[in-house]
């Protein structure tokens, strides 16, 4: 593509929005964006160089990613009501980022019986939730099975319940622990009710960077074959990076063209969900800072993230989605205007950003997610957990009271700090029963 071309697509897109000629429009990266606009494929280089955009740079790449978001998603804001159960902080593996996980002779190590993860799913769906949402840590001792027998006993309870659960490294401990394949595993967990896979444990897919902020994590290539043994098997998923520390603007771009090669043989992801590190209380910033380590990305990265993930995966995974948890609900909904076009879960239960530090709460009522949308001038649609359009709110007179939109007190759901400190669940006590292995 040539310098001239640039004139075309994204000069009458920006003449459009400022009502007159812009002939200059996007200066060094109008090309790559003329190109993504007129349906070309964005390169691993070119992506870095849009991660790299700045000043007059920056509205034409955010006009662009919002222009391609229209085109394939319209004027629909999704959401989906679910509840996160996190059913225990103990973890065999030590991340530098994660300041969720304890050992197992920890004060704070807590343990959910199945019992308890039962109380929380059923709550759930007394309050209109169609997910459940279901990780934890590696708990020592677990028994390889456990996984697939609380998606049973799930399923059993909740026939109508989506169980969105087990990352890419449970599946990799529970395949282990039983003694089978990734695809066998998996194929268990489908046939106890799992709906689909968390594409979460993905952190930046490129082995050096994993090598500094997780050690002894699952590897790249293992997190390539359970996504794709689950997408083999019709279990489709999320997909997620998690930004803002160690990597490279060309390391997220390759990590999003990997992403998009996966979905072009795969068909198998659902959406994109860019995680800003939260670095608070992660270790690695406390302890054993990696030479760089930035402290989470800001507020113009974050949304470079939305627009340039918009762009290099556009025409393959048609939905990104903002974290109102990591980012906080204000820049979440000014992500609307960058490429995303999906503000997520209401999660009533949000244990493993708040352990990090993040301060932006732990649920988000249907009402508030809908008031976002209509800010921005879009229409508030609640979805299920693979994009089924569920209701479409298009007039704010004609909205329910959903019934988690009537809890006045929030405190009712307990909290991550909560329960840390209670003794009601404490780790070292079932880890001495072996009761947290059925």
């Amino acid at each position: 593509m040539t310098e001239t071309s640039n004139a075309g697509q994204l000069e009458t897109l920006l003449s459009a929005q400022v009502g007159g000629p812009m002939s200059s429009a996007g200066g060094a990266v109008a090309p790559i964006l003329e190109k993504a606009l007129t349906g070309g494929e964005v390169s691993v280089e070119e992506g870095a160089r849009l991660f790299d955009a700045s000043g007059a740079e920056l509205g034409p790449l955010l006009a662009t990613a919002d222009r391609l978001r229209g085109e394939v998603v319209g004027e629909a804001v999704t959401y989906v009501v679910n509840r996160n159960i996190n059913f225990t902080n103990v973890c065999v593996q030590h991340c530098g980022f994660c300041a969720f996980s304890r050992g197992h002779v920890a004060d704070e190590g807590y343990y959910l019986p199945v019992e308890e993860v039962l109380r929380r799913a059923r709550e759930a769906a007394e309050l209109g939730a169609t997910e459940v949402c279901v990780q934890a840590g590696l708990a020592p001792g677990m028994e390889g099975w456990h996984y697939v027998e609380l998606c049973r006993a799930i399923k059993e309870a909740l026939p109508g319940m989506h169980i969105h659960g087990f990352s890419p490294e449970e599946v990799k401990y529970g395949s282990r622990l039983a003694g089978v394949s990734f695809a066998e595993y998996l194929a268990a967990l489908q046939e106890a009710g799992l709906g689909t896979l968390p594409g979460t444990a993905a952190e930046v897919l490129l082995q050096p960077v994993r090598d500094l902020i997780s050690p002894g994590r699952i590897t790249v290539e293992e997190w390539v074959q359970v996504i794709k043994a689950a997408h083999g098997l019709g279990i489709r998923s999320s997909s997620t990076m998690m930004y803002g520390h160690v990597e490279s603007s060309r390391d997220k771009a390759e990590h999003l063209a990997l992403l998009r090669r996966i979905q072009q043989e795969t068909g198998g992801f659902t959406e994109f969900v860019p995680l800003g590190f939260i670095w608070e209380e992660a270790p690695m910033a406390r302890k054993r800072t990696p030479e760089g380590l930035r402290h989470g990305p800001s507020g113009i990265e974050t949304l470079k993230m939305y627009a340039v993930s918009r762009i290099m995966l556009h025409g393959w995974i048609p939905n990104i989605q903002v974290s109102w948890v990591k980012e906080g609900p204000k820049l979440a909904q000014v992500g609307l205007l960058a490429g995303a076009n999906d503000l997520g879960g209401t999660l009533i239960n949000e244990s493993i950003s708040t352990a990090a530090g993040a301060q932006h709460g732990q649920l988000q009522t249907p009402a508030s997610l809908r008031a976002l949308a209509r800010e921005m001038g879009r229409t508030p649609v609640e979805r299920g957990t693979t994009y089924e359009h569920l209701r479409s709110f298009a007039d704010p007179a004609e909205d329910p009271l959903d019934p988690l939109d009537q809890v006045e007190d929030t405190t009712q759901f307990g909290s991550y700090h909560d329960l840390i400190k209670q003794s009601e669940h404490r780790f070292k006590a079932h880890y001495k029963k072996g009761a947290h292995s059925g």
